[in-house]
């Protein structure tokens, strides 16, 4: 039986050696990172934002890995038309991490542009994706609203509740794009939709390669207290569909 042609967008390039592979020098090399900065990103000075950001992602780390059933009960729920979100914003989204581990989620402007927000999920990577094959996914992120903090952007608070189409399922945090991440992000810069995985070396640790799933997203900005990522369908009728709503309550 022949096999299908892939398009040019799914190829990943196959002369890139696995990330940290020891078994040459030219293979330990890491690939250059050539990502733009995104357009009105200013240099951030808030050194104890930052620290708390690390506390928290340590404490986050300490948490056990939730495996909910991200699965709609139902064909229902609200579809969007036309593969556009009247009032959003196209960005990139890309879904990645070793089967076994908690899957993060990268939002770009373009497949070229440094992350300009990197979450965490306690949700097994291959759990996610699975779900994503076979229906609907909500993720909802919140926190509590704190008057002392009215300025604070939704999607800069360190951490939120989780939940997964409606069943509580740990928490999520927003992190910096650590070397890994960049190195993920340069290795699909030409990607601009596509699902696969990555040679990635994970120094013994027997997690075995990255996965990815890499779409766009309609970002829509409700209000101070909400914003909402919408993951596109390229025929806006069928395929994986995920939705993610930042919400402060």
């Amino acid at each position: 039986m022949a096999t299908p042609p892939l398009t040019p967008r799914m190829l990943i390039p196959t002369t890139l050696p696995p990330l940290g592979s020891p078994r040459s020098k030219e293979s330990t090399v890491r690939p250059e990172i050539t990502l733009e900065q995104p357009s009105g990103k200013t240099k951030s000075t808030g050194s104890k934002s930052n620290k708390l950001l690390r506390r928290v992602r340590s404490v986050f780390r300490s948490l056990p890995i939730m495996s909910p059933m991200c699965k709609f009960p139902g064909g229902g729920g609200t579809r969007v038309h036309e593969n556009h979100v009247h009032g959003g914003t196209r960005v990139t989204g890309t879904l990645f991490g070793y089967r076994k581990t908690r899957v993060n989620i990268a939002i770009q402007e373009t497949p070229r542009s440094l992350p300009i927000l990197v979450l965490e999920l306690a949700i097994p990577t291959a759990k996610l994706l699975q779900d994503l094959g076979v229906g609907l996914v909500r993720i909802a992120l919140e926190c509590e609203k704190r008057p002392s903090e009215r300025t604070t952007k939704i999607v800069d608070e360190p951490i939120w509740a989780l939940y997964c189409n409606g069943k509580k399922s740990g928490y999520g945090v927003k992190r910096q794009p650590t070397e890994e991440d960049l190195v993920v992000m340069q290795m699909l810069h030409a990607v601009s939709m596509g699902a696969g995985v990555l040679p990635v070396n994970s120094g013994g640790g027997g997690e075995g390669d990255l996965t990815y799933m890499r779409a766009h997203f309609e970002r829509v900005i409700g209000s101070r207290d909400s914003e909402t990522y919408y993951m596109m369908n390229p025929d806006g009728n069928s395929g994986p569909e995920l939705s993610i709503f930042f919400v402060r309550v």
